[in-house]
């Protein structure tokens, strides 16, 4: 199968495209600190390059998967609305995916930890986290601050999930809030490494295992309100 796959959820934008033969093709827009995301002017750019390099057409594709999420409100808006005007125009099946499994993909393939912690930055001193090993989901994702989620990681009951300590934490979260993981005894690897960047060619793969119900629509999954939404409701309070 054929799949364009794309993720907005941080301030990258990420495209993959799966090859019927299995094989993938990626392309990033990383920006620069403190420069504005780029995902309305680089997603449907960064997809037609990779379509040309595979010397394919748009025609050609046969399912888009999107990352839904949790992230930032405006990105999941225009990731999410840009795969599924694709998917009507294209007359395709378009499923959505979490943004955080696609993140600790990477690393559980690699082999580098047991137990891998996605963390995406939730801005108001908090992250986006969600939890897995090989075996499937450890934990749901959840917005929390990185304190708690400490607390959550040790002190749960014996024969939990939770009761070894073998975390890898990737995401842009884990490295805002590295001494805090850190201090847990949750290995983060340096601020450069791809681990922590999510990968459209995960978004593929993943969207394979997922069963496209055309009838149901994709959503975001912010988790929680916007912040326009907060404010506007502390003004008129």
């Amino acid at each position: 199968m054929i799949v364009l796959g794309v993720d907005t959820a941080t301030p990258a934008t990420a495209v993959g495209l799966l090859l019927a033969d299995g094989s993938t093709l990626e392309a990033h827009d990383h920006p620069a600190p403190g420069e504005r995301p780029g995902h309305a002017t680089r997603l449907l750019p960064l997809a037609d390059r990779l379509l040309t390099e595979a010397g394919l057409q748009w025609d050609s594709l046969q399912r888009i998967a999107v990352g839904v999420g949790p992230g930032t409100f405006t990105g999941l808006r225009i990731g999410v609305a840009t795969a599924r005007g694709l998917a009507q125009s294209l007359s395709l099946d378009l499923v959505g995916v979490s943004s955080l499994q696609a993140l600790a993909r990477r690393a559980l393939k690699e082999g580098q930890r047991g137990s891998v912690l996605a963390a995406i930055d939730a801005r108001r001193g908090e992250v986006f986290a969600g939890g897995w090993s090989a075996a499937g989901e450890l934990f749901t994702a959840r917005a929390l601050a990185p304190d708690d989620l400490g607390d959550l990681l040790e002190h749960q009951g014996p024969g939990s999930a939770f009761e070894h300590h073998n975390w890898l934490a990737v995401g842009d979260g884990a490295i805002r809030f590295r001494s805090h993981f850190e201090g847990r005894g949750i290995e983060v690897p340096s601020d450069a490494s791809p681990l922590h960047r999510i990968r459209g060619a995960d978004i593929c793969e993943l969207a394979l295992d997922v069963e496209s119900h055309r009838t149901d629509p994709v959503l975001p999954d912010y988790l929680r309100r916007p912040d326009a939404e907060i404010a506007l409701q502390g003004a008129a309070g």
